[in-house]
């Protein structure tokens, strides 16, 4: 293989693992709102509260 070819085929693969890393990076960067935040946890609770009552009946 010409050395062009393994020139195109190391960037290549440089470009693969860097896109891969930089997604890894910004992975968890989801930033949510304290209001929204509330309003999923007392959802949540009352999931949780009915799913224990439909336990609690069965």
């Amino acid at each position: 293989m010409p050395v062009i070819g393994w020139v195109f085929l190391l960037l290549a693969m440089a470009l693969v693992v860097g896109s891969l890393l930089m997604l890894r990076d910004s992975a968890n960067k989801f930033p949510i709102s304290d209001e929204k935040m509330r309003k999923i946890q007392a959802r949540k609770a009352e999931v949780e509260a009915e799913e224990s009552a439909e336990d609690r009946e069965s």
